[in-house]
C-alpha cells in the first residue's frame, strides 16, 4: 500500500482517550500514559502521529502541549498536533513542544486572515487545514458548533492560497467503527487531484485502510480500531 498510516492519540487530562462522534460524554480512557502508546507505535515502524488536544478543542486554547513535548522527547516520530490552536502563543507552544505540523480547523473558519498569515509564515509543509464535516457542512470547536460552509468550497478557497495538506474527518463516521467515507474523499480528490488528503473517521480494520488506498487517498488517521483490538500493530508492519 502507498497510503501513509497515521495513528491518533487523543488527549483529555493528559490521558489517551477516544470519543464517539466528538461526544465528550462518550469518553473512554485507553491508557493513562500517551508516551507509552507512542513508543508502541514507533516500535512497530510507525513514523507519523496525530495528537489531538481535546481539552484544548473544548476550551479554545492549547492545554496538553506537555504531552507532545514528552512524546517528541521520547520518540523520533513526526507529530502533527491539533486542538485549541487559536493564537500565536498557542501555535508557538505546539512547535516549541516538538510538533512538526499543526492542524488548524476552527480558526480557519472564524479567522481566515490569521490562518493565512500562519500559512505564509510557516509554509504549507507545517500547516494542515482541518476540515471536519457533518452532513456536508464544516463543524468547528471540538465539533460543538456547525458552520454554513460546504466542504469543497471551504477547501477550495484555501487551496487557492497555497494549502497542500487537508485533514478531513467525517464526524458521522468518527469512532463508529463502521468504515470510512470513501466516496466523500474521492469527491474531494476529484476536485483537488494534487491535494495531500488525510482521511479520518470510521476505520475499523485493515480492509478499510486498503479501500482508502485503492481510492487514491494519500494518508489515513485512525485510532479506535487499534485501541479496541480490531487492528493489531503487527498487521501494520506488513501492509
Amino acid at each position: 500500500m502507498q497510503i501513509e498510516l497515521i495513528p491518533a492519540i487523543d488527549i483529555i487530562d493528559g490521558k489517551c482517550v477516544r470519543l464517539t462522534q466528538g461526544d465528550y460524554q462518550s469518553k473512554k480512557v485507553y491508557n493513562e500514559n500517551p508516551v507509552e502508546v507512542a513508543k508502541q507505535f514507533a516500535e512497530h515502524g510507525i513514523r507519523r502521529l496525530h495528537v489531538v488536544d481535546l481539552d484544548g478543542a473544548k476550551s479554545a486554547h492549547v492545554v496538553n502541549h506537555k504531552v507532545v513535548e514528552a512524546i517528541t522527547a521520547s520518540t523520533d516520530m513526526v507529530v502533527d498536533f491539533g486542538g485549541g490552536i487559536k493564537s500565536d502563543e498557542d501555535l508557538k507552544k505546539a512547535f516549541d513542544a516538538g510538533a512538526s505540523m499543526v492542524t488548524i480547523g476552527s480558526l480557519a473558519v472564524k479567522h481566515p486572515d490569521t490562518f493565512l498569515r500562519w500559512l505564509e509564515q510557516y509554509g504549507s509543509d507545517h500547516i494542515i487545514l482541518g476540515a471536519d464535516v457533518k452532513d456536508g457542512q464544516i463543524s468547528i470547536n471540538g465539533w460543538q458548533e456547525e458552520e454554513g460552509d460546504q466542504l469543497v468550497p471551504f477547501v477550495g478557497k484555501y487551496v487557492e492560497k497555497g494549502v497542500q495538506k487537508v485533514l478531513c474527518t467525517d464526524i458521522s463516521k468518527d469512532g463508529m467503527l463502521q468504515g470510512p467515507a470513501v466516496e466523500l474523499y474521492q469527491h474531494l480528490l476529484q476536485s483537488f487531484p494534487d491535494l495531500y488528503l488525510i482521511a479520518s473517521g470510521g476505520v475499523s480494520c485493515i480492509e478499510d485502510i486498503r479501500a482508502l488506498d485503492q481510492a487514491g487517498v494519500p494518508a489515513v488517521v485512525f485510532g479506535k480500531a487499534i485501541y479496541e483490538g480490531r487492528i493489531q500493530l503487527d498487521e501494520l508492519m506488513n501492509v
